[in-house]
């Protein structure tokens, strides 16, 4: 895995917004396309990042409060450059959008009726799907590769839960994050007794 830190800090953070900024700018389905694609970018193209890495930050971007591409792009950038990182990577994921809404909210009225526009977010939309299909598939076979059974265990609960009892996701999370927690200490506590 390449350092980031062996490049200059400049230049990582040139990289970090250009790299967000072109994420962003052709990601369209909101958070959870722009997952896979910070992980094809930092984890398979740069190497800047691992892939259980990846998979942690992405549960903490998600975990938190606001929209997941921002929330993504901020831990990373925190990941690989401390605060300057979390000013570029934010800077770079939020300027693509803030541009193409003003521009879209100043002709509502011709997209609103125009035929082709429509037909093109219906195709989007049917992407979308395909690519968050793609995002379930990544984390669910990490998941599933790493054999851990009450990791197995919770995202086939956690998915029951949600899809048949209609159990809210809040606390899906808090539950999962609480067990993630005991899960932790127990294991610290005994690294510490055998050492």
């Amino acid at each position: 895995m390449d350092d980031p830190l062996k490049e200059t800090k400049k230049g990582v953070l040139k990289k970090l917004f250009f790299s967000t900024l072109y994420l962003s700018a052709f990601t369209f389905g909101g958070g959870y396309v722009i997952v896979t694609l910070l992980k094809n970018k930092f984890v398979d193209e740069l190497h800047w990042i691992d892939e259980d890495e990846m998979l942690d930050l992405v549960a903490i971007a998600q975990s938190s409060p606001g929209a997941i591409a921002v929330n993504g792009a901020i831990v990373v950038g925190y990941k690989l450059a401390g605060l300057p990182g979390i000013l570029f990577a934010s800077l770079g994921a939020v300027l693509p959008p803030l541009v193409i809404l003003t521009l879209v909210s100043y002709f509502y009225a011709a997209f609103r009726s125009n035929f082709i526009i429509q037909g093109m977010l219906s195709g989007m939309r049917a992407g979308v799907g395909a690519v968050i299909i793609s995002v379930v598939y990544d984390m669910g076979s990490s998941v599933a590769k790493s054999k851990d059974a009450l990791l197995l265990a919770i995202m086939a609960v956690s998915f029951a839960a949600n899809y048949f009892f209609n159990v809210s996701v809040v606390y899906i999370v808090l539950l999962v994050a609480a067990i993630g927690a005991v899960r932790t200490i127990v294991r610290e506590r005994r690294k510490d007794k055998t050492t």
